[in-house]
């Protein structure tokens, strides 16, 4: 004996069109509210757009990242993003963090006196602090990879379009 569970009747008959001036006209109502928001709003870049500096940190000392907020706040570096990176291949004594500071006053990334002096506030917290690596990201870089990211997604709108253009007919 066979149960199937049924949770949809066998003659079930739903108008989905019986409502679509209403629906569709929802959608078009947000779709420009959307855009309206993105214009007025603007979008918000984070530093791979913008351009600035990202340091990698490695400390033995378990990551606080109320501590590192509140050592580097006194910097007035503007937006800064701290993660702790985790890797299944660091061992216990391992703890990885990524900071990002915005791009500096001035257009450029952070100088190396600006990267000493966060070096100096993170070795309070843990003096034995390991700074592996220290990236900047340049406007013109940013500037490269706003127009790649706007041509891929108009690309991949187009390929959708195309798609749903064949498959309807």
């Amino acid at each position: 004996m066979t149960f199937r569970l049924k949770m949809v009747p066998s003659k079930t008959n739903i108008d989905f069109f019986r409502h679509a001036r209403v629906t569709f006209g929802i959608s078009a109502i947000l779709v420009v509210l959307s855009i309206v928001a993105a214009v007025t709003m603007g979008l918000n870049f984070g530093i791979d757009f913008r351009g600035g500096t990202t340091i990698r940190t490695e400390s033995v000392k378990k990551v606080d990242i109320g501590e590192y907020r509140k050592a580097l706040k006194p910097l007035d570096l503007g937006d800064v993003s701290i993660t702790e990176v985790f890797d299944p291949s660091f061992g216990p004594e391992k703890n990885v963090t990524q900071i990002r500071i915005e791009q500096q006053k001035g257009g450029e990334a952070a100088t190396v006196e600006i990267i000493t002096k966060v070096k100096n506030a993170l070795r309070k917290i843990d003096p034995n602090m390991k700074f592996p690596s220290i990236e900047s990201v340049g406007p013109k870089v940013s500037g490269e990879l706003i127009k790649t990211a706007v041509l891929a997604v108009v690309l991949s709108n187009l390929a959708v379009l195309f798609y749903i253009w064949l498959r309807f007919e």
